[in-house]
């Protein structure tokens, strides 16, 4: 099975398996596991911070950022549909006791930035909540990953400053950012601002995510940590293999994402040229998302039949393209998500191509392809080629996650 749903369904490499078998481990809520200490000491270096701090996922590096920052009855502000208020329970509300001021996000992933300062309240009128933190999503993922670029990201930490309000990024792929736009990753950290990233998504780990930040901060996202039941012992397990996701060069995962971002784009380009699907510019896959709708219209429908005919067509679509050994996946406004990851190589994409092209006309959007053979599901296979060396390996295979 090719399974492009998202680069969360990677297994991590042989060299990770490894180095988990052999890490060294003690009690981190006590601070005496070495492996977690190295891991967060290595993270803080690449992104230019004080401290780090290891958690269980995505969306708790982003929990405990916002409890470490803001005050119940604080206000967030970011873009509308960052992942912090869309895709993590509203736990910003139900956990932190926050508002959200969202403020719609460009075609880039950037809000603008005079509509951010327009966004902060009066502290003086007590009809207002106060404005207690600016957030941000690098890459972006609606905008299909936009990477934020150094300039952007350096203006909306002084206007941050300015303001005496503090920055909290969510870099759940930030090193996707990082090497599309060629640049370190510390580059789009600013200072005095904190940020999180993911080791379980594009970086091939299979568990956790990293907050950075200054020492205070990190003081208080570690209590937050533990309130939130994030403290975890002999954690070094996990952390050995984010260990080896974080090696420089080939020995690592950061620089071969670029073949993430060239596979994306090769689909992109192929996808674009299909007659049923709409909505997809390949000059726009910078990272390793490719997003695309398909049908006649080039849009989401506004009225509730033509979307509820939208959703069938796609259901029909995905569910012939799993038929052939593919798996994309649902996204908002009616799209379709693709994304290459650890493991899927450009034969794989080709795959994915021609089964694309003969779903699209099985469902009755795209000329018949007589020369495709039809393809049963099949069940995820690990792959029997093993690793020599302590690098990434070639693909072990794929699986679901929820």
């Amino acid at each position: 099975m090719i399974d492009l749903r998202s680069d969360t369904v990677t297994l991590p490499s042989p060299a990770m398996r490894h180095a988990m078998a052999e890490a060294e481990v003690g009690d981190d809520v006590w601070g005496e596991d070495p492996t977690v200490r190295a891991l967060e000491e290595r993270s803080a270096e690449l992104l230019g911070a004080e401290a780090g701090l290891l958690v269980a996922s995505g969306t708790m590096g982003n929990l405990v950022g916002l409890l470490a920052h803001v005050p119940r009855g604080g206000e967030i502000i970011g873009p509308a549909e960052i992942h912090t208020f869309s895709s993590e329970g509203a736990g910003h509300a139900v956990v932190v006791g926050a508002s959200a001021r969202a403020i719609p996000a460009a075609d880039d992933g950037t809000i603008d930035l005079v509509a951010v300062r327009g966004a902060v309240r009066d502290p003086s009128d007590v009809h207002q909540p106060i404005s207690a933190l600016i957030t941000i999503e690098n890459t972006h993922a609606l905008s299909m990953g936009q990477p934020l670029a150094p300039a952007y990201m350096q203006s909306l930490a002084e206007l941050a400053r300015d303001v005496r309000i503090p920055l909290f990024i969510d870099g759940a792929r930030l090193f996707n950012a990082a090497v599309a736009l060629g640049v370190p990753a510390r580059d789009l950290v600013p200072a005095r601002a904190s940020a999180t990233f993911c080791l379980s998504k594009s970086l091939a780990c299979p568990v956790g995510s990293v907050v950075v930040g200054d020492t205070a901060f990190i003081a208080r996202a570690r209590r937050a940590r533990k309130m939130v039941g994030g403290g975890m012992r002999q954690a070094g397990i996990i952390a050995a293999a984010g260990l080896v996701a974080l090696r420089d060069g080939p020995l690592g995962m950061i620089d071969r994402l670029a073949d993430d971002h060239a596979n994306a784009r090769y689909l992109a380009d192929a996808l674009a040229s299909m007659p049923g699907v709409t909505g997809l510019d390949p000059t726009r896959v910078r990272t390793n998302f490719v997003l695309f709708a398909i049908g006649d219209q080039g849009r989401w429908p506004d009225d509730r039949a033509g979307r509820e005919r939208a959703v069938r067509t796609r259901a029909a679509f995905l569910a012939r393209l799993e038929a052939r050994g593919v798996r994309m996946i649902e996204y908002p406004e009616g799209r379709i998500r693709a994304i290459p990851h650890y493991g899927i190589e450009r034969a794989d994409i080709d795959t994915t191509i021609a089964a694309t092209r003969a779903a699209l006309a099985e469902v009755g959007l795209g000329p018949a392809v007589t020369s495709a053979r039809a393809q049963p599901a099949v069940a995820p296979q690990v792959s029997r080629r093993t690793a020599t060396g302590s690098g990434p390996e070639p693909r072990p295979g794929a699986r679901g996650r929820p």
